[in-house]
């Protein structure tokens, strides 16, 4: 019979009874970069937000530019994304090193995308970035949908391995 989750809590009533002694915290290393990252990327999607109120407030329709608007829902989607990747690498069965490098590339890209919808913001300079899309832009967005399904796929699979194998 599994432990109820009030005998769980009492065994762990001190923190460091219940660490990983290698690395002297509660949370691996892997698990600690990564949500620090969420909390980051939260972080800045709230400052995208108060962006975004400022430009609502002057705009004579109320609304901020498309991008803005983009960049602060990206932030806010990628935060919670990367609070999810957390949560699966703390129950992987990958060392932490595979986890590490699998959701740090997840994370560049998903930044890397953020930025680009803020530069577009501060630019103002289309409210369609596909719509004419150069060959920088196709060789970015391969990137992005191999790096992304792929460093959640290595992921997920540690998961699914550490959970139910």
């Amino acid at each position: 019979m599994s432990p109820t989750v009030v005998q769980v809590v009492e065994s762990c009533r001190h923190a460091r009874e219940c660490a990983d002694q290698r690395f002297g915290s509660a949370l691996r290393i892997d698990v600690r970069i990564t949500l620090l990252a969420a909390g980051l990327i939260f972080l800045l999607a709230l400052v995208l937000g108060v962006w975004k109120y400022r430009q609502i407030m002057a705009s004579e329709d109320h609304r901020a530019h498309p991008y803005v608007d983009i960049a602060h829902r990206a932030a806010l989607l990628y935060s919670f994304a990367t609070l999810l990747i957390a949560v699966l690498v703390q129950f992987s069965a990958w060392p932490a090193w595979v986890n590490l490098t699998a959701a740090a590339i997840v994370v560049f890209f998903f930044v890397g995308a953020i930025l680009s919808y803020i530069a577009h913001g501060l630019r103002r300079d289309t409210d369609n970035q596909f719509k004419e899309p150069d060959g920088a832009l196709k060789v970015a967005m391969t990137a992005l949908i191999v790096a992304e399904i792929g460093g959640f796929g290595v992921i997920l699979a540690g998961f699914v391995v550490g959970q139910f194998f």
